[in-house]
């Protein structure tokens, strides 16, 4: 199977490129080099710029690929682009989704892929949302041979699934309160992207997928506390949890607060009969206790990467300050 990864070296598409590869897949990316994650040598690499489509023709030329991936594709105009290089190239387009697309808050769980879409919050969201309808409109009249992939929060060794990222871990490491939205005990599904990648290479030139969506996640459920614990007992030190209303937070930061009002504030529980349907090999077995030491691990080996947002901690010990103040209890 010859199969094209846009991108291939983000936090996902690295653990579907090594999976791919290890399964015999004969893997190209399209990239523009810029890559922290190594390539594995035996994959062979475009180097270009999607976004460039008269240089992309060019890059491309007369290949045809069994599957076409695209991981970068974030708005309607990326999707045009990509219908214009790829009509007619290739027998399966997978365009990578977003589960915060789903209907937000829900109404209802476990969150099926027939649940509707919509995210007030947050324009990312809706941005895949449109990408989505656009190729959706691209298979019913043109038959264009796209599937749709939404991932939820996936991680690796290198992203804390918290927001401020190392902050989050100086502080917690140098003994400060941390802020966990609400009260922390809303649900939360974390997936590994090793655990993602098992499930993702099977739908892989998989002709029941086509004209389908399809979430891929663990089916872990967490609570933020838990999350924030897990990662504290993963440095060896203890949380110290500052629980702050996530209108709060977006008062203070909309950045923030959009990513926490449009997804992570609310339960998100997903029944993944679909994925195990299409690809029954795929089971999810890196729980995040494992994935949070990960975390920690690399981390603590790679000194450079240990970067503190000064204006962040600056944020966060004001809002801190403030409920301390209007909460006492609770700061």
């Amino acid at each position: 199977m010859k199969v094209l990864f846009i991108g291939g070296t983000g936090i996902i598409s690295s653990a579907c490129v090594e999976l791919a590869v290890a399964r015999g897949i004969d893997l190209t990316l399209l990239n523009r080099g810029n890559a922290t994650r190594p390539i594995p040598a035996n994959v062979a690499v475009l180097q270009g710029d999607i976004r460039d489509k008269d240089a992309t023709a060019t890059l491309l030329k007369d290949l045809n690929f069994d599957v076409v991936v695209d991981f970068v594709a974030f708005t309607p105009e990326h999707i045009e682009i990509d219908l214009e290089l790829f009509r007619g190239r290739t027998k399966q387009y997978i365009f990578i989704s977003s589960a915060s697309a789903y209907q937000t808050p829900p109404v209802s769980w476990p969150t099926v892929e027939s649940t509707p879409l919509r995210n007030p919050y947050w324009a990312y969201s809706r941005a895949k949302i449109a990408c989505e309808e656009r190729l959706t409109l691209a298979y019913r009249e043109e038959g264009f041979p796209v599937t749709i992939v939404r991932p939820s929060h996936t991680y690796d060794a290198t992203s804390v699934p918290m927001d401020g990222k190392y902050t989050v871990l100086d502080r917690m490491l140098a003994g400060k309160k941390v802020i966990v939205h609400g009260d922390g005990t809303s649900l939360w599904t974390l997936t590994h992207h090793r655990d993602f990648a098992k499930g993702f290479v099977g739908l892989l030139g998989n002709p029941h997928t086509l004209g389908e969506a399809i979430h891929i996640t663990s089916d872990e459920l967490l609570s933020w506390n838990q999350i924030a614990e897990t990662l504290a007992g993963a440095l060896g030190v203890e949380a110290k949890i500052v629980h702050i209303p996530s209108d709060v937070i977006a008062a203070y930061d909309p950045a923030w607060g959009a990513g926490v009002l449009g997804d992570k504030a609310h339960t998100m529980i997903f029944d993944n009969s679909k994925i195990k349907r299409l690809v029954p090999e795929f089971v999810a077995t890196i729980p995040f206790c494992q994935g949070a030491a990960e975390i920690a691990a690399w981390y603590a080996s790679h000194p450079a990467a240990q970067k503190v947002d000064d204006k962040l901690n600056q944020l966060i010990d004001t809002m801190i300050a403030a409920s301390a103040s209007a909460w006492p209890r609770t700061a």
